[in-house]
């Protein structure tokens, strides 16, 4: 059994889009909210958290939606089509207000620019958790790690693609007032031919025809009991689910915590400029692109689980060591940037293989619930790990940024022990086939 390579990049071009709008989001509301609309940095901020607040009802709502959808379209393409379409609608008048409100000011303005903001946040939110199903609702349960590494991997490119467009589109710093329609336009050009590509070349109901069709092959695949009810999730699936959910938030507390306060910690512990702080943090972007491949591929050779355990460890030991070069050193050393491509690496080997382990254990009509289930504990952490680690930065010290991180990583691992379903099947290739390579 091989991935279809090209059908997976088809596939992954609406996580692209997703990827790109975020990563712009990111960058400019708050430069727009601050420098625009003189909004402070705590109001600010608020606005910003809105998005995971949101997600953390909108992505199992619509997730859920889709999982009964009827159309003829698919149950995954009509949410992303009508959700992409909304949102670059909505994205386009952002800018817009902003360059209205900066010729003349008005309460009514920035009203306005709020409530376009918080119907954007909703219309990404409609299709964000289709858009991941989609690629287990073609893709047979085996393949999957090595599926959501390509999707992992389009998802980088859109973030990277936004940012190569920043820096030819803004080349230098000026203190006269910027538009930035032409970048939204970009951007939205970048979602509306993604969408153009999943609907053209994504025959979804052909795919997930095909895909119920395997499965009624491999009836050993399916981990639900039959029961007077229906299929049913035993009790035994039910624990793994439970601790791999918890294991999710709880990698997820480590690594956010860590990009969420080490610039100033950075600055802070090691006089490092904001130039270099973003380099270690760049690095262990690279070091997880490039290892989302080979990690896809070792985890179809060695096991989900096992690879998430490695993943998890190589996190905990990369914070521990930066806590140890805390008490060493008081300045930047190359030496961090070794650090960082480790936690890159551990990531991707944790990332790739988390959300094929979570709808591995449902059944093919739940598998946008199931990923709404996903991002509603990932974003649970990311919404929570910020204000505690801030907390204990603020008042413990600033030495507790990377223990607090190696704790859970570690902690992570111990619960990623109890889990004992949702792992792909690895089978060892005997005589000849031992020389194959697959792709």
């Amino acid at each position: 059994m091989k991935l279809d390579t090209k059908r997976t990049y088809l596939v992954g071009f609406a996580f692209l889009s997703i990827c790109a709008f975020w990563q712009m989001y990111d960058n400019l509301i708050p430069l727009i909210l601050t420098n625009t609309f003189h909004v402070n940095e705590a109001i600010s901020g608020l606005i910003m958290a809105a998005d995971n607040l949101l997600a953390l009802f909108l992505l199992p709502l619509f997730g859920g939606l889709s999982d009964r959808c009827t159309s003829k379209m698919g149950k995954r393409r009509p949410f992303i089509l009508f959700g992409t379409l909304t949102a670059v609608v909505l994205m386009l008048g952002l800018p817009l207000i902003a360059d209205s409100y900066h010729a003349v000011p008005s309460t009514a303005k920035l009203t306005t620019f709020i409530v376009v903001l918080a119907l954007l946040l909703i219309a990404m939110g409609t299709y964000r958790s289709p858009a991941v199903a989609l690629m287990p609702d073609v893709t047979p349960k085996p393949l999957r790690s090595k599926a959501n590494a390509i999707i992992n991997l389009m998802g980088a490119l859109g973030g990277v693609l936004y940012l190569l467009i920043t820096t030819f589109l803004y080349t230098t710093h000026s203190d006269t007032y910027v538009s930035y329609f032409p970048l939204f336009a970009i951007v939205g050009g970048i979602m509306i031919l993604a969408v153009i590509i999943v609907m053209t070349c994504v025959n979804e109901p052909k795919l997930t025809a095909e895909q119920l069709a395997y499965e009624q092959a491999h009836p050993e695949d399916n981990l639900m009991q039959v029961t007077e009810e229906g299929e049913q999730m035993p009790r035994s699936v039910k624990k793994s689910l439970a601790f791999l959910l918890m294991s999710i938030a709880l990698w997820y507390i480590a690594y956010n915590g860590v990009t969420t306060w080490f610039s100033v910690y950075a600055q802070r512990m090691w006089h490092m400029s904001l130039g270099n702080s973003n380099m270690c943090l760049t690095v262990a972007t690279a070091g997880a692109i490039v290892s989302y491949i080979p990690v896809g591929n070792v985890a179809s050779k060695f096991g989900r689980r096992r690879t998430i355990r490695f993943g998890t460890i190589l996190l905990a030991s990369s914070f521990a060591l930066g806590f140890v070069f805390t008490l060493l050193t008081d300045h930047f050393s190359p030496v961090l940037l070794v650090l960082f491509l480790m936690v890159g690496i551990a990531w991707a080997a944790i990332n790739v293989n988390s959300l094929p382990m979570v709808v591995e254990m449902c059944k093919g009509s739940e598998v946008g619930k199931f990923t709404g289930l996903y991002y509603t504990f990932s974003m649970s952490a990311q919404i929570m790990t910020p204000v505690v680690a801030g907390f204990l930065l603020n008042n413990v010290g600033y030495k507790t940024l990377f223990p607090y991180a190696a704790f859970f990583a570690a902690a992570s691992f111990v619960t990623m022990g109890f889990v004992k379903h949702g792992d792909n099947k690895v089978e060892a290739k005997k005589g000849l086939e031992a020389f194959d390579i697959d792709d």
